[in-house]
């Protein structure tokens, strides 16, 4: 079949411009006068066609043309209508375009056009998809290490040195030393600043259950004997610094 007109196959239904209907009919009455008489005839708009505006052929500023994108059912009428030889001949031409539009092939075809725009789709969002859980792996991958410990902690039975903790923090990232951590404990309120109990934990730090005391009994070289008090970290103290000091909980504080 020979291309009488241009058919415009990219929407979902076949569809031709106005202005090159009008032209290709031979019509004499200009188009913005035309076109309105034919719509007259019961066509609906964003139905039967679309009013699309186009940049003035001479390329100068100004108001735009109007054209319209008709569907072949509407492009049948309107040549019907004309009542001349061109009339009939575009008519059937446009009887030509529905009926390959309709064979079972070009049926076939738009269906599988469909799947594959679909299966395009969902590939897209697929790709999408992985690339966010490819981020979230990467952060959680960045954490596991301190994640990890932290869990490791949480069930540990075995208490701890306060002079441990501060060498287990160093290798997770946190620069502090004994001394330093010691003087921190003191200064937030974890281990008693003066007196006789110096560096033995306060009554809030024990009834959180971060530490426990270690009683010992040495003998003195004249026969006596002392008890010594050493504080130690419990399996839960460590749990609760590690997640200060890696940042897992709300307050991160910053050993100086």
């Amino acid at each position: 079949m020979n291309e009488l007109i241009k058919v415009n196959y990219e929407t979902d239904r076949p569809t031709v411009m106005g202005r090159e209907l009008h032209e290709a009919l031979g019509v004499e009455t200009p188009y913005t006068i035309w076109f309105p008489r034919m719509a007259e005839y019961g066509f609906i708009e964003n139905e039967d066609y679309v009013t699309i505006l186009l940049d003035r052929s001479d390329g100068k500023a100004g108001k735009p043309r109007t054209d319209h994108q008709l569907t072949i059912d509407m492009a049948k009428e309107i040549c019907m209508i004309q009542r001349s030889e061109k009339g009939k001949q575009f008519r059937q031409y446009f009887i030509e375009v529905e009926k390959q539009w309709n064979t079972p092939e070009a049926v076939m075809a738009r269906a599988l056009q469909f799947a594959n725009n679909q299966l395009d789709s969902i590939k897209q969002q697929n790709l999408a998809l992985t690339d966010t859980v490819n981020r979230q792996n990467e952060i959680m991958t960045a954490w596991k290490p301190k994640v990890l410990f932290a869990q490791a902690v949480e069930t540990a039975k075995t208490s701890i040195l306060i002079g441990d903790l501060a060498k287990i923090l160093k290798q997770n990232g946190i620069n502090v030393g004994q001394k330093r951590l010691f003087e921190w404990l003191r200064s937030n309120g974890y281990l008693i600043k003066t007196g006789s109990s110096f560096n033995m934990p306060t009554q809030r730090a024990m009834e959180l259950k971060l530490f426990e005391v270690k009683e010992s009994t040495v003998t003195n070289p004249d026969g006596s004997i002392r008890v010594t008090k050493t504080p130690k970290v419990t399996g839960r103290g460590q749990e609760y610094f590690i997640n200060k000091f890696l940042g897992l909980a709300k307050d991160k504080p910053t050993i100086e």
